[in-house]
């Protein structure tokens, strides 16, 4: 028989997606549906779409949120980092110490600058840089240090700014998996003369396309970062700064995130709402939990768990519909593109973390009876584990 298919045969169904899926953006987006839409109508209806009202209202906003003077709305989190780095005159020959378990946005802007990253190790509790091994990593070209805000926590920026200062090296702060986390007291960004933000749209303040920002308390920076987005412009046509960008916030995704910002905090809340669930359900599985800071509030962008058997793990968690990730696969230094920043002897930590970790479902939206699903969904993963 040609064509056509055998009698009895069954067309194969679409394979369905997670039940609980890792992230689900249209929850937050139908939520403030009317908000969302009334903000980009003003905008398409004012004729003006780049820098503009609604761009300086927002960096207005986002400024008091950090706690400081000035904030410039960019086009993205990375080139965010690689314009802060570019104000400080980061160039070639400098080197920026930073970490190599974020996914490789770090190196990226570093190199960006004709700079090259030095790759530090993290701490086991934290994942964030270990200011040990920053302290060794320090040389007389150091030019910058770059700490990761990773998964909602912050660094341990006391010691790290207790190093830079000893050093008279300016800490830049990569903010974006850390809008509005704290330590004693004092906001994501605020602490050290530059931070770098991502409102990348799965982020804790997401946009609904791509857009970042920089933040700051120095004015002489704040005006450098200012010129550099738009091509190191003076004014219009006339450049004074070199290296400069063409890295603008639009009106539009500036209206959508003065929009999201006043949630902002009470999302954070439920984050951590949820993360205190997920401690409470999953002490006992045999997982490696987040650790939260003694003195500071960490905001769960991601809820990262360990597992020695993590491939299979996940594996059977797909099987029983609840979606995950790993943040991140492959350290920046083992990346075979940048092979050649890799320290000697490697990064022990950063390399055992990477090998574990996993992400489960971590977003506002999620209710009390998906997280006690998911929390179930882990305790029979694991035994099924235990029971091979």
């Amino acid at each position: 028989m040609t064509g056509g298919r055998p009698h009895g045969h069954r067309k194969a169904l679409p394979r369905m997606g997670p039940r609980i899926p890792f992230g689900d953006l249209k929850r937050q987006h139908n939520a403030l549906q009317a908000e969302l839409e009334a903000a980009m109508l003003r905008v398409l209806t004012s004729g003006w779409y780049i820098l503009g009202p609604e761009v300086r209202a927002f960096e207005e906003a986002f400024a008091a949120f950090c706690t400081t003077r000035f904030c410039i709305g960019v086009a993205n989190g990375t080139e965010a980092l690689q314009l802060a780095l570019a104000a400080l005159g980061v160039g070639s020959g400098d080197e920026v110490v930073t970490v190599a378990n974020a996914s490789v946005y770090q190196a990226v802007t570093i190199l960006a600058t004709g700079a090259r990253p030095v790759f530090v190790d993290v701490d086991e509790d934290s994942h964030t840089m270990d200011p040990a091994a920053l302290a060794g990593a320090i040389t007389s070209r150091t030019r910058a240090i770059m700490p990761v805000h990773l998964y909602g926590r912050m660094a341990d920026m006391d010691a790290i700014l207790a190093i830079a200062v000893q050093h008279g090296i300016p800490v830049v702060e990569d903010c974006d998996q850390a809008h509005g986390a704290t330590l004693g007291g004092r906001v994501a960004g605020s602490l050290g003369v530059l931070g770098c933000f991502s409102f990348y749209p799965t982020k804790n303040l997401g946009a609904l396309g791509d857009g970042g920002a920089v933040v700051t308390n120095d004015a002489a920076l704040a005006e450098k970062v200012r010129r550099l987005r738009q091509y190191g412009w003076e004014r219009k046509y006339y450049t004074s700064d070199p290296g400069g960008l063409n890295s603008r916030l639009d009106e539009l995704q500036a209206a959508l995130l003065a929009v999201k910002l006043p949630y902002l905090p009470a999302w954070n809340a439920r984050r951590r709402a949820i993360a205190a669930r997920y401690q409470e359900r999953l002490t006992d599985t045999g997982l490696i939990l987040p650790a939260a800071p003694v003195d500071g509030e960490h905001v769960y962008h991601l809820y990262v768990v360990r597992a020695a058997g993590r491939d299979a793990l996940q594996a059977r968690l797909q099987e029983r519909g609840i979606g995950t990730e790993i943040h991140y696969p492959l350290p920046t230094h083992l990346q075979p593109v940048y092979a050649s920043f890799a320290p000697p002897g490697g990064l022990p930590v950063t390399e055992r973390l990477a090998r574990e970790v996993f992400s489960l479902p971590m977003y506002p939206e999620l209710t009390d009876d998906e997280v006690d699903a998911v929390a179930a969904a882990v305790h029979e993963a694991m035994r099924k584990s235990r029971e091979r």
